[in-house]
């Protein structure tokens, strides 16, 4: 009776002050650290000889066998074993952002190799998925019959089904987001290995031509993603964002005169959004463009049109804040968390974070002059950006009326019963007895007590609009952690561990 009350327990609300502990006590660098394990737990295919998880061993060694490519390697996206290209693709994303925003603090905490690691098993994974200039390999594995069963990836017995889009079948949304996480990290490798940096590149700009040739939604070309990653918002955001990342890396004209030219039309300055996500990438490349109108990088005739983009920019920040008047604003809970939707918040605070914490640099570092953001509620510094975006990362790792960290590894209390297939079943290494598809459910699925494996630096769902969380392994509304809400801490992280050290030694 005991275990069965634990294991539904709510944990329970705690006085806010005592939880946060005082401003400044969270071990950023840890946090960091714990960060790019995560993605270690998530590899998919052939495990290197430098593990740190051990916990996990390989799988899908036959992923793309049937289809005659090799999709062996990438990430699971979740507490499942399917390979989701978009999701994928952001995550990679985001690390790459994080790692060429924040390169000498993620050095500095001695993180560096772990990054390029982290990013390069995403980005071998594509040059693969690029079979030819135009196909690019969507999915592994299918989502319906993967949730039939609870097995570790080590022992899965679903389908290893391949689906692709092309010509015929188009994707652009994912093809651009892929085609920006190879253009970021082809920067990231630019100083320690070059010849890879061009090859991601090449790929990149490949990618697009064929994305913004062959147009079209990638669900209405691989219906079997519908129910779990549909691309809401269309591919329009995910061409500008693709764009914008071929610029910085290429410093090429011709990009940014797409994405001035394709402003209007795929929504980059006329869509005001109060989110950012996997599917919603408006407010980031609304942000990469203010960057450039901020450093003066632009040419006259962009002018226009940056500016729009970059009012569009700071209504999100605005929305954040909660200083948008009329005009919207952000939800937040009683205890300062950025408030969404119900499922998988987690994914709007953390990518909020990242984009308060870059923005407040490139203000920092304007060089025409431009030191605000201007809110229809007033002026907002750089440093209220900043604060802001450590307020909700001190939300993740402790700071809230529950006083748990959404850290998972982190701190005292932190959610022991994530909605992780491997996770929640004992290793293979451990225990090497197969696991079957219902089996996983009767003996693992349903236990009361806790994981035997703590996937340390996934960020799981999170709270409900109350700052309630149920640690329920069924709860994975609240308990699921995807790569794409730690993806933006690595760099949040880092700075502020940066921040703190030089707060340190005043």
């Amino acid at each position: 009776m005991i275990a069965s009350f634990c294991a539904v327990l709510t944990l329970v609300l705690l006085p806010f002050a005592a939880a946060t502990g005082g401003h400044g006590n969270f071990n950023y660098k840890r946090a960091l650290h714990s960060s790019l394990l995560y993605f270690e737990a998530q590899r998919s295919g052939h495990l290197p000889y430098n593990q740190r998880v051990k916990w996990r061993g390989h799988s899908g060694l036959a992923d793309g066998l049937q289809q005659g490519v090799d999709l062996v390697g990438g990430y699971y996206d979740a507490g499942d074993n399917v390979k989701f290209g978009l999701p994928m693709a952001f995550t990679v994303t985001m690390l790459s952002w994080s790692a060429m925003e924040f390169r000498d603090e993620i050095k500095a905490a001695g993180e560096w190799r772990h990054v390029l690691e982290a990013i390069k098993w995403g980005t071998d994974y594509f040059i693969k998925a690029h079979a030819e200039p135009d196909v690019l390999w969507a999915e592994v594995g299918d989502g319906d019959t993967d949730h039939y069963c609870w097995q570790r990836p080590e022992d899965m017995t679903t389908s290893r089904q391949a689906y692709k889009v092309d010509r015929d079948n188009p994707g652009s949304d994912l093809v651009g987001e892929t085609a920006a996480a190879m253009a970021a990290a082809s920067i990231v490798f630019r100083r320690s290995s070059p010849h890879y940096s061009r090859l991601l590149l090449h790929h990149a700009e490949q990618l697009f031509e064929f994305g913004d040739k062959y147009r079209g939604k990638y669900d209405s070309s691989v219906s079997e993603v519908r129910r779990y990653y549909a691309s809401v918002s269309g591919y329009g955001d995910e061409m500008l964002w693709a764009a914008l990342w071929l610029h910085r890396a290429t410093m090429r004209t011709e990009y940014l005169d797409y994405a001035v030219a394709m402003a209007d039309e795929f929504g980059g300055t006329t869509w005001a959004i109060n989110e950012f996500s996997w599917d919603v990438k408006y407010a980031g490349l609304q942000i990469l463009a203010a960057k450039l109108l901020l450093e003066g990088s632009h040419r006259p005739e962009h002018r226009t049109t940056l500016e729009q983009y970059k009012s569009k920019a700071e209504h999100y920040l605005c929305a954040c804040l909660g200083k948008n008047g009329a005009a919207g604003n952000v939800n937040r809970t009683a205890g300062g968390m950025l408030y969404v939707r119900q499922w998988n918040n987690m994914q709007y605070v953390t990518n909020a974070a990242f984009l308060l914490t870059v923005y407040s640099r490139y203000l920092a570092a304007a060089t025409t002059g431009a030191s605000m953001v201007q809110c229809p509620d007033g002026p907002v510094r750089a440093g209220e950006l900043l604060e802001l975006a450590r307020a909700q990362a001190d939300y993740v790792l402790g700071g809230n009326p529950a006083g748990v960290s959404y850290l998972v590894g982190n701190g005292q209390r932190f959610p022991r019963r994530v909605h992780h297939r491997g996770a929640s079943i004992v290793s293979h290494r451990a225990d090497g007895r197969f696991i079957g598809c219902v089996q996983g459910y009767d003996h693992w699925f349903r236990r009361a007590g806790s994981n035997p494996n703590v996937v340390v630096g996934a960020i799981v769902g999170g709270p409900d609009h109350r700052d309630r969380f149920s640690d329920r392994r069924s709860n994975y509304m609240q308990t699921e952690a995807c790569t794409y809400n730690t993806a933006p801490m690595v760099g949040v992280f880092a700075h502020l561990h940066s921040q703190a050290g030089r707060s340190e030694t005043k």
